[in-house]
């Protein structure tokens, strides 16, 4: 019995010393560059940040498109990114331009059970490749929770909201997308990147 227990022991600290070594590897394989690039945004970056959009940088003044709700709400699309990660970024400004708050329809969110229960969000948005016949829904992190802007529920008169949505990524001929968002207009964008 004492050589038993020896041999599981024996057994344990090799494969300990095994994965402490991986990690180490791993671990001394970040980085080792440039420290001043910027990190590349990713699937888990909102994870925890609730509403905040992510960066708007290298946008025109003109919007790629302009959707309309029937309630009054705009919906400004400024850029839609391919990352290299595989999935597109779509950001944007939702408006209010009528004279009344808003609120915020809960049809935004889409009906499928696991977003619905995260509250208000851009989660029934989907990108549809007319081409290819393929439509793209909004990502989720692990926690079930829709790679979108969230958590918003009144916009007030004349007020804006910086939003963003992640898709997977169409085939990168895929370059003209048509966005659909419940109660709005849809509108054909151009995904750079």
């Amino acid at each position: 019995m004492s050589n038993r227990f020896t041999g599981k022991a024996t057994r344990g600290m090799v494969a300990l010393t095994v994965v402490a070594a991986l990690a180490l590897g791993v671990a001394g394989c970040g980085g080792g560059g440039d420290d001043h690039k910027k990190p590349d945004s990713s699937a888990s970056a909102s994870k925890g940040r609730g509403s905040n959009p992510s960066a708007q940088e290298d946008q025109s003044d003109e919007p790629l498109a302009e959707l309309k709700s029937s309630d009054g709400l705009l919906l400004q699309i400024t850029s839609a990114q391919r990352d290299s990660g595989g999935f597109v970024t779509v950001n944007g400004t939702l408006k209010n331009d009528g004279a009344t708050n808003i609120l915020i329809p809960s049809a935004l969110s889409g009906n499928e059970t696991e977003i619905v229960r995260n509250g208000t969000s851009l989660g029934g948005a989907t990108l549809v490749d007319p081409e290819g016949k393929k439509r793209y829904y909004v990502l989720r992190d692990t926690e079930g929770r829709p790679l979108t802007t969230t958590g918003f529920s009144t916009l007030k008169a004349g007020a804006s909201l910086a939003v963003f949505m992640q898709f997977p990524s169409p085939p990168a001929n895929a370059a003209k997308v048509d966005i659909q968002l419940p109660t709005f207009s849809s509108g054909t964008i151009q995904i750079s990147g």
